[in-house]
């Protein structure tokens, strides 16, 4: 059986935890960042971990992870 490959903009998007769970960053903190909030930027700033939904899509993607 040929080797998968991995999905490489999913690759560079998430990153896998030591648990096997895939972290990510908040969408909305590259630009127009004047109208937002001190406090809403820096909750933008933290990663966080992808909703048990969507886990098994990504691990399709990131067969190697």
């Amino acid at each position: 059986m040929p080797k998968l490959k991995t999905n490489k903009g999913v690759a560079k998007r998430f990153k896998v935890t030591k648990k096997g769970k895939f972290k990510r960053h908040h969408a909305g903190h590259s630009h127009i960042l004047t109208k937002k909030g001190k406090k809403r930027k820096r909750r933008l700033r933290s990663a966080t971990l992808v909703d048990s939904a969507d886990e098994k899509r990504l691990k399709r993607l990131m067969p190697y992870s």
